[in-house]
């Protein structure tokens, strides 16, 4: 079943740079990518059930970010809809782990639960995007510098997010939360037009990506 979104509901999306994308420089704070596109077409579509779209995502973020600032900037907004996308940044290779802030998989699931649990208990709709990450080799910005991947590290790094796709899937069905297969998704559509029309690096979406992204979400809702 789709979540139906009645007028002056509040939907909150949270996350790392995927749902950030420049949100403090855009006029609305929504940033430029799905999230906007999402809000634009629902605006589009239901002129008569306007909502309330916030956007709280912060480039680089990890479950254990997202944790210390939970209660601030998610819990306290008191949103009707939580969509999370979160997951890339806490792979091993992403931060090359200088401060101990890589976790294990299981870590990760636990520190996800401990998000949504006072969601679940409130009430709140929850829309699950699972991380993602698409086969190319180059140039990704991590950590505020860039860093070189071939396919022994993409390898590496694939290899530590499957379990954490696994984990958002485990808790989607554990909270009855609606989930986006983006990772599923892109595989797909990068069989057909190559991975970098949807992802030049493999993790940020391109403005296709984006809004193939903003179509998977809409397909949760009515």
């Amino acid at each position: 079943m789709t979540i139906t979104l009645r007028p002056g509901s509040t939907v909150m999306f949270t996350g790392d740079s995927i749902t950030d994308c420049r949100r403090l420089q855009s006029e609305d704070g929504l940033g430029f990518g799905y999230p906007l596109r999402v809000a634009g077409e629902w605006g589009l579509r239901h002129p008569d059930r306007r909502l309330n779209w916030l956007n709280t995502g912060i480039a680089g973020h990890t479950v254990r970010d997202l944790e210390s600032r939970w209660q601030r900037d998610v819990l306290e907004a008191a949103p009707d809809l939580v969509s999370v996308l979160v997951g890339v940044n806490d792979v091993g290779w992403h931060t090359l782990d200088p401060e101990g802030r890589v976790i294990s998989a299981e870590e990760f699931e636990a520190g996800y639960d401990r998000l949504l649990a006072p969601l679940a208990e409130a009430g709140t709709e929850l829309v699950l995007i699972e991380p993602f990450l698409l086969p190319i080799h180059g140039v990704v910005e991590a950590g505020g510098g860039s860093v070189h991947i071939g396919e022994k590290e993409r390898g590496e790094w694939r290899a530590d997010l499957d379990p954490r796709i696994q984990a958002v899937r485990t808790l989607a069905r554990a909270y009855d939360a609606h989930l986006v297969a983006a990772d599923g998704m892109f595989a797909e559509l990068g069989a057909t037009t190559g991975p970098e029309y949807w992802a030049a690096d493999g993790v940020h979406p391109t403005p296709a990506g984006h809004a193939a992204l903003a179509s998977a979400w809409l397909r949760q809702v009515a």
